[in-house]
C-alpha cells in the first residue's frame, strides 16, 4: 500500500491486525487487536491491506525521516 496522498495533518500510520490502515494527527493508543486516536485529533481509515504478521510493529511516525534527519 502506498501513503502519497495523505492529509497534511497525518503524523503517524498504523495497521490493525484486521489489516486496516489508519491516519492519525496525534499518536494513537494500542487496544487489543489494533489502536485508537486517545480522544484527540483526527483519524482517517486509508485502506485495507492483507493482516500484517506483527500488527504491533506497524505504528511508525509520518513522514518517515531519512537518513539525513529530514524529513
Amino acid at each position: 500500500m502506498t501513503f502519497d496522498k495523505l492529509p497534511d495533518w497525518t503524523a503517524w500510520l498504523a495497521q490493525d491486525a484486521d489489516g486496516t490502515w489508519w491516519g492519525y494527527e496525534a499518536e494513537p493508543n494500542k487496544q487489543e487487536y489494533g489502536w485508537y486516536e486517545n480522544e484527540v485529533g483526527r483519524i482517517m481509515r486509508l485502506g485495507q491491506a492483507p493482516p500484517p504478521a506483527d500488527w504491533e510493529a506497524t505504528l511508525s511516525a509520518w513522514p518517515p525521516k531519512r537518513d539525513n534527519g529530514e524529513a
